[in-house]
């Protein structure tokens, strides 16, 4: 289950461009909350706040507790827009959740042991990440932060299957429910073949060097005395 993450907020009443304009210049970021049958809510977040929560995996795919003037409510981040090249949040939606229903929401893989695996020590093989993340269905309270994927025993030609991912307790991924032909593969494990010009260049420099050392064992040995 994913731990608790509050983030402080504070309610606004000014809005439109030029608001929002003066609000980042404060060093504040704007935001909207809506959902759960309640009205939607201006509200304005301390940008080092989303910034050094932004930082972290939990920001994107956990349920968060949003503190707005004291009073927390459970949201789920549904948007952002960044800055194009600074380092700027320029805007957050944030969708509140009731904590009886499911929710979806893309959880990050972790791949284990990749390093350590037979795939992993073999010159020649590549270890695809086809997906990085998952979207999962789950009431809020067994939400996880992140899916933990071991890849120790990875070998030359394994292919890991949506379904194979070991789940924890009450999580679902939609996508299987649509059938097997959405059984996607997650890892895949292939071998890099030479190409030809590849091939040719490995011999041609194993024939110089066989070349060059045919070459120095001629000049190693003592010319033959005349008569």
């Amino acid at each position: 289950m994913a731990k608790t993450h509050e983030i402080k907020a504070q309610s606004r009443k000014d809005e439109g461009k030029g608001a929002s304009r003066r609000l980042r210049h404060a060093s504040f970021v704007p935001a909207v909350v809506y959902g759960a049958g309640q009205d939607p809510q201006s509200i304005q977040i301390e940008h080092n706040t989303i910034l050094l929560a932004a930082k972290h995996e939990w920001f994107f795919s956990s349920v968060l507790d949003l503190n707005v003037d004291g009073k927390v409510q459970k949201v789920l981040v549904r948007d952002w827009q960044k800055h194009p090249f600074k380092q700027l949040m320029m805007h957050m939606d944030f969708l509140r959740i009731d904590e009886n229903k499911a929710v979806r929401v893309n959880v990050p893989l972790h791949f284990l042991n990749q390093d350590t695996s037979p795939a992993g020590k073999t010159s020649g093989v590549v270890v695809s990440h086809n997906l990085t993340e998952v979207e999962v269905s789950c009431l809020p309270k067994d939400l996880p932060e992140f899916i933990e994927l071991d890849l120790g025993a990875l070998k030359e030609g394994d292919i890991i299957h949506l379904s194979q991912l070991t789940l924890p307790a009450n999580i679902e991924i939609p996508e299987l429910l649509l059938g097997e032909a959405h059984d996607i593969p997650v890892v895949t494990v292939t071998v890099v073949k030479e190409s030809a010009a590849d091939v040719a260049e490995d011999a041609a420099a194993e024939a110089e060097a066989e070349a060059a050392k045919s070459a120095a064992t001629k000049s190693a040995k003592p010319a033959a005395d005349k008569k």
